[in-house]
């Protein structure tokens, strides 16, 4: 069957490929109950995801790939019964991780893949956090490996005393070896590497690996595969004017065998972290090459900001109204460094909080952002009282009201710290809290004593928040009180499905009363809702809270959904619809409302996209008819390739879709809806630093931002795309 690439129009494909990735499901099914017509099929990123051409009408049915049938699970057989010692595996070496990679790196997609390159990349920065390396080089060859070079220490070639193998084998080849367990004898006070698991990891996930080690003017190479040497170690003394050159690099080619999408590192994706790294640690300067058989996709880039943290607020804020400038400082308390930066916005209602422990990404937060949220809150109430700026004693602003417009950054340094499992999304010392939340209060609450300007400017932002609050309060209240299960609460457009159980339920959003009509008649009442929208909603990146609840779209859409109040921890159990499916139009007008949509969900509640609820629609473009057979295009290179495999005297009838409401409702569900057929793809935030950037250069109040990036963008645009 053909392929070909997936149109997006311009605004969509300049968000998503910056900051999104997306899996493709195309599915067949057949009498299967609800929760089993999504099975994940493929996993691609967004910026390139590949489609059927076509989609024949009267298609044969095809076995499902369902998982093992639920009467499996309960069928005894004589094997499972007679359990004894001989059933008991010892899985030596390094077989733990490629009979269950998935524990290593999270998953065995794009996201473990690129987990591999943030392994070693992470070790080469631990260099540089001990003090002993100032530059790392990361390559992305044309042959899908992976290169990191550090000018660090380089690991030891000795032999180990317990492995009686060489240190560098013993790294490569053991789990839980390595120099970071801390006390007298580790070699880094301080490292996000803790389990000894990290090179070994990716040693077992390649196919191929290659170690060059450079130390006491020796270099050191040798090979691996799939986690066992197939060189021995051998050494080559180093010429004269390179005998003080030391450092180590990693190539890997990573194991298709372990992998379920193609071998493919994204340069942005990559990219991203880099910058984050750079931002975290001043005296490091990290380079990323990608090379390529064609010289014009070869990319190069060079990260350096000797301003830390103050810089990385400055770009997260670069489309941003500030308040004020950047306030920061670094604190060392009982061997815990703290390094804070943070600056309200004014044009901003919602924060933007990034926490790093040893230079670790802790998504999940942890006890360094608790003690953070908790000081900055106490401290502003104090202050606060004590201005008199806040003169009614009743009124005590919440940590959501002080946060609005926040963007802070907050990395520490632990020498012993606690994450929560390998892939480190949450820092758990106690001892953190204590000093992160001091530190804060003493430097807030002198520099805001001597710059009363900031501290009036701050709160008054603060109170705005909190009488918005007020003034919202009674849509909240709505939101809060009732139950998106009972009828009568839901929104009158709403056409909701028959099943009760959100995992097996799935809504459309779609644009117009025109789409909405053909969905309806055409969806599955079972297990598919429809809610039409009615016009472009509030681009809430632009409003405050008070106005978001008071437009009747978006509380729509939360009551439709079951969203919630914003700022409460998000309750995945609470979704009315665990798949929440965006179907708009394929134009530019479709595209702005379907960016409009996921600004709310981002700002709203961003675990929509942590969770993998949010999905978005792809319909057809071009419909072809030749003789019985019909053809659905969803571009125009699809459309060319289609007629190219037609005979040259071949006659056919082609139809163009502007929007959804063209097609009748038994097209729609063939081509968009049917689970056997459709294409969804599914919307997750890789970077959520970049994320923020973008939402607020696009949707913010900054024109001459937006202007800028069409004028350097205009070259990338077809302009027989655009709909003039």
């Amino acid at each position: 069957m053909a392929q070909v690439l997936l149109y997006r129009p311009p605004l969509l494909r300049f968000l998503s490929s910056r900051f999104f990735t997306c899996s493709s499901f195309h599915t067949r099914f057949s009498s299967l109950p609800p929760s089993t017509l999504t099975k994940t099929r493929t996993s691609f990123h967004l910026r390139k995801i590949w489609v059927p051409c076509s989609v024949p009408i009267a298609a044969t049915p095809r076995a499902f790939m369902s998982s093992v049938p639920t009467t499996e699970a309960f069928q005894k057989s004589e094997s499972s019964t007679a359990y004894g010692s001989d059933q008991i595996q010892v899985l030596e070496g390094l077989d733990p991780v490629r009979k269950r990679p998935g524990m290593y790196i999270g998953s065995t997609g794009p996201r473990g893949l690129h987990h591999l390159v943030y392994e070693i990349l992470d070790n080469a920065v631990d260099e540089a956090q001990a003090g002993f390396a100032s530059r790392i080089d990361v390559v992305l060859l044309a042959d899908d490996s992976v290169s990191i070079t550090d000018n660090g220490r380089g690991i030891p070639t000795d032999l180990h005393p317990v492995t009686n193998k060489s240190a560098l084998e013993t790294v490569l080849t053991v789990l839980h070896a390595g120099g970071k367990f801390g006390g007298a004898n580790s070699g880094y006070s301080v490292s996000g590497g803790l389990h000894g698991v990290g090179l070994s990891v990716v040693n077992a996930l390649s196919e191929s690996l290659e170690i060059t080690v450079w130390r006491d003017g020796m270099e050191y190479t040798q090979k691996y595969s799939r986690g066992k040497p197939v060189t021995i170690l051998k050494c080559l003394v180093l010429p004269d004017e390179k005998k003080d050159f030391r450092g180590t690099r990693v190539r890997f080619w990573p194991d298709k065998e372990v992998f379920t999408t193609a071998i493919q590192f994204d340069y942005n994706t990559i990219a991203g972290r880099i910058r984050e790294l750079a931002f975290l640690n001043p005296k490091l300067t990290i380079t990323l090459q990608k090379e390529d058989n064609d010289p014009d996709k070869a990319q190069y880039n060079k990260y350096f900001y000797a301003g830390g943290l103050v810089e990385y607020v400055k770009w997260l804020n670069a489309d941003k109204k500030t308040l004020h400038d950047v306030l920061s400082f670094r604190k060392e308390t009982d061997g815990i460094t703290v390094d804070i930066a943070f600056q309200w916005c004014e044009d901003a209602y919602s924060d933007t909080i990034l926490g790093y422990a040893n230079s670790i990404r802790t998504i999940d937060g942890g006890t360094h952002i608790e003690a953070m949220k908790a000081s900055i809150t106490r401290t502003l109430n104090g202050l606060g009282k004590k201005s008199k700026v806040i003169k009614d004693k009743d009124i005590t602003l919440s940590g959501e009201h002080v946060r609005e417009g926040l963007t802070c950054v907050v990395s520490v340094k632990v020498p012993n710290p606690e994450f929560e499992g390998q892939t480190k999304t949450r820092l758990g010392n106690p001892e953190v809290r204590k000093v992160v939340d001091q530190s804060i209060h003493d430097y807030l609450t002198e520099y805001l004593e001597l710059h009363p300007d900031v501290l009036d400017s701050i709160l008054s932002k603060s109170l705005n928040a909190f009488k918005a609050a007020l003034a919202a309060k009674r849509a909240r209240e709505l939101v809060r009180q009732k139950s998106v299960l009972r009828s009568s609460s839901l929104p009158g457009k709403l056409a909701d499905c028959s099943s009760s159980n959100p995992e097996d339920c799935e809504i459309f959003i779609v644009e117009g009363d025109s789409a909405g009509g053909s969905a309806k008649q055409g969806r599955d009442r079972r297990f598919q809702a429809i809610l039409p929208l009615r016009g472009k909603i509030l681009n809430i990146e632009r409003r405050d809270e008070a106005a978001m609840y008071k437009n009747e779209e978006i509380q729509n859409l939360i009551l439709g959904l079951g969203l919630g109040v914003k700022g409460e921890d998000f309750k995945k159990d609470a979704l009315r619809y665990h798949k929440i499916i965006i179907l708009t139009d394929a134009d530019v007008d479709g595209a702005h409302i379907r960016t409009l949509l996921l600004t709310f969900f981002f700002r709203y509640q961003k675990a929509l996209f942590d969770e993998g609820c949010i999905y978005v629609g792809v319909p057809p473009l071009y419909k072809v008819v030749r003789g019985k057979q019909v053809h659905y295009c969803y571009d125009d290179a699809d459309l060319k390739k289609l007629q190219k495999s037609f005979p040259s005297n071949a006659s056919y009838n082609m139809q163009r879709f502007k929007g959804l409401g063209e097609m009748m409702p038994l097209q729609l569900w063939e081509t968009t809806m049917d689970p056997e057929r459709r294409l969804l793809k599914q919307l997750k935030v890789e970077d959520a630093a970049e994320a923020n950037v973008v939402f607020s250069s696009l949707m913010g109040t900054q024109v001459d931002i937006r202007k800028e990036l069409i004028r350097n963008s205009a070259s990338m645009i077809d302009l027989h795309q655009l709909d003039i």
